[in-house]
């Protein structure tokens, strides 16, 4: 069990990590499906960036080093509601396959940190 967290760990983080990079360099020739970016506010860019690198970072970086390791529990339930924003912005615009992906990353995150709360806590040093 211990080996599967570790791989929706790293699912997570490289997901948003990925998304994080992507809200802070706005490349102009996104592919349709992630068009939704470019009417972002500023704002929303800077806040939902620092977020999903903030999560990436929190899902990983204890496990390694063994360092601070509630933090990686506390990551994964801050995509949580992330996700459930994401959803809410994506349903009304009629980007359902959007929306299925961030239910997806959700339900994921949710095992996560539950798993890391309750059943197998990352070991500190």
């Amino acid at each position: 069990m211990n080996i599967l967290l570790w791989v929706f760990q790293v699912f997570l983080a490289f997901q948003f990590g990925m998304g994080g990079v992507l809200h802070f360099t706005l490349p102009p020739d996104l592919p349709p499906t992630f068009a939704w970016i470019y009417d972002l506010s500023p704002a929303m860019h800077l806040f939902t960036g620092t977020v999903e690198i903030a999560a990436a970072l929190g899902l990983i970086l204890p496990g390694l080093t063994k360092i601070q390791t509630r933090l990686t529990p506390l990551a994964a339930a801050g995509i949580v509601p992330l996700m459930i924003g994401a959803i809410a912005f994506h349903i009304p615009r009629g980007e359902t396959q959007n929306a299925v992906m961030n239910l997806f990353a959700l339900l994921v995150a949710a095992f996560v940190a539950y798993m890391r709360f309750k059943k197998l806590p990352l070991a500190q040093k």
